[in-house]
């Protein structure tokens, strides 16, 4: 297959779960991380503005858990302990961080991936999207299994790799190059798209 441009009809970004405790101290997290994660996260607010600057639409999603835990599954039969709680300070969007706006969507989710049990295949339909563009939190984990579903649902997908962050760098790493075998020109750094989005014209109805 030809190298397809890097924004092929309508985009969206996908903010996934850069949530308030991803500016919060990095000792004692339920979640492993790798040296440099949050700054990639910190970093994926670039992106954010881009996306407001150039009228890309954006999507917000929360991991969040039911205090009684009765919708954690197989989650914590890993390396995770108990995380996303609601009523837990951790737990919101990252809204003032991440400068989120009335204008942009937000979806709560369960599971890893943001296409299970939520409402977001209707959103993208509804915007008509094309290339979905992720920046986020986990690379190995919801971002990856998130990708993974949109690839199977026949969406260009983008990794915006300087801007999410894997539990261990080879965990990141390893999941980089499967997203990138799937989708040839998937992985690409936050310049890169930025430049993109100050480019692209929306695709006509």
């Amino acid at each position: 297959m030809p190298r397809q441009p890097l924004i092929v009809g309508n985009p969206v970004l996908m903010v996934i779960d850069i949530q308030k405790s991803a500016f919060q101290t990095m000792e004692n997290r339920p979640i492993p991380h790798m040296p440099g994660w949050q700054e990639n996260i910190a970093r994926a607010r670039t992106v954010v503005d881009a996306a407001h600057d150039n009228d890309i639409p954006v999507i917000f999603f929360q991991e969040i858990h039911r205090r009684d835990m009765v919708d954690f599954g197989r989650e914590l039969d890993g390396d995770e302990d108990v995380h996303c709680m609601e009523d837990s300070p951790g737990t919101p969007v990252a809204a003032e961080e991440m400068d989120m706006r009335d204008t942009d969507y937000f979806v709560h989710k369960r599971r890893y991936s943001c296409f299970f049990g939520t409402e977001t295949e209707i959103l993208l339909k509804g915007l008509r999207a094309q290339t979905l563009i992720l920046v986020g939190c986990q690379t190995d984990v919801c971002v990856h299994y998130t990708f993974v579903d949109a690839h199977q649902h026949d969406y260009h997908c983008r990794v915006v790799q300087d801007c999410v962050g894997g539990s261990s760098p080879e965990a990141h790493q390893a999941s980089l190059n499967a997203m990138e075998y799937l989708q040839t020109g998937a992985l690409q750094n936050a310049d890169a798209i930025i430049a993109a989005m100050a480019t692209w014209q929306r695709a006509a109805a």
